[in-house]
């Protein structure tokens, strides 16, 4: 069974951290693309950071850029999300996602975990 588990999740308050790791099983992480995207309910999906296979080149959407780290341990055969200073608005189902290309459109990607919550609240 081929497929990503994303986790580390749960809830904060404004101004805190939260660290989501993205690891593979049945396939090899360090042969993909990582692109980490999160959804909120009536919203569309949006996109907020890419790391390459070799963690060498890192995009970052403009809302989380300078608070949100995208890196990637291949050694363990894991990539993280560090995120600091979250705020209401990042509230949402954060998503990693594999592909072969270098930070594209969701529909690229091949494999996609299901998700872990991150709640921002006081």
């Amino acid at each position: 069974q081929l497929q990503l588990v994303d986790s580390g999740g749960g809830l904060v308050q404004p101004g805190g951290s939260l660290k989501l790791a993205c690891a593979a099983s049945g396939f090899n992480l360090d042969d993909y693309h990582i692109g980490w995207f999160r959804r909120v309910p009536g919203k569309e999906r949006e996109d907020i950071a890419c790391i390459d296979k070799t963690g060498g080149r890192t995009i970052y959407k403009d809302a989380v850029k300078c608070r949100f780290t995208v890196s990637r341990d291949n050694a363990e055969h894991t990539v993280y999300l560090q995120m600091t200073s979250l705020r209401r608005e990042g509230s949402a189902v954060y998503y990693c996602a594999a592909g072969h290309e270098f930070c594209v459109a969701g529909n690229w990607y091949a494999y996609w975990g299901q998700g872990t919550q991150v709640t921002v609240t006081s």
